[in-house]
C-alpha cells in the first residue's frame, strides 16, 4: 500500500510511512502536501518544510530512499545514496534525522543532475 505520493524532476515516486518517529510523522501528515526547490548535498535532496519537531528516534545513517526529517535545520530530506558525510556507499545526514516514510524504488534518482523541486503529498485514500 502506498501512502505518499513525491514528485521530483517530474519523476512521480511512492513511499510508505514508517513508525520511526511517530511524533514527526504526525507534524509531516498535518502539513501536507510540502514542496520545495530542493538543494542536493550528494545523493541526498533536501528543501525547508513548515514544522518544528525535536530530534526523535534520530539516526546519522539511513535506509535507501528514506524521507527523513533533519530537526537541526527544520528540512525534509530525501536520501538514495551516498553522501559527502558517508563511509563507503551508505546514505549518511551531516547529523542525525528522524526517519518518516521510505521511497518504494528510489533508483531512479540516480539520474539527477542537481537540486529540483520536490512535493510530497498523501495519496488518496
Amino acid at each position: 500500500m502506498t501512502d505518499l505520493r513525491v514528485t521530483v524532476d517530474g519523476r512521480e515516486l511512492e513511499a510508505v510511512w514508517t513508525d520511526d518517529a511517530p511524533e514527526t510523522k504526525a507534524a509531516l501528515a498535518d502539513a501536507l502536501p510540502v514542496a520545495g526547490d530542493a538543494t542536493r548535498w550528494g545523493d541526498e535532496l533536501y528543501f525547508d518544510v513548515p514544522i518544528d519537531v525535536p530530534s526523535e528516534n534520530a539516526h546519522e545513517v539511513v535506509p535507501e530512499g528514506a524521507i527523513a526529517y533533519w530537526p537541526t535545520g527544520n528540512v525534509l530530506c530525501l536520501f538514495w545514496g551516498p553522501t559527502p558525510a558517508s563511509k563507503d556507499d551508505e546514505p549518511r545526514a551531516t547529523s542525525p534525522v528522524n526517519v518518516v516514510a521510505r521511497v518504494t524504488d528510489p533508483d531512479s534518482l540516480a539520474e539527477l543532475d542537481g537540486g529540483t523541486r520536490v512535493r510530497l503529498e498523501q495519496t488518496p485514500d
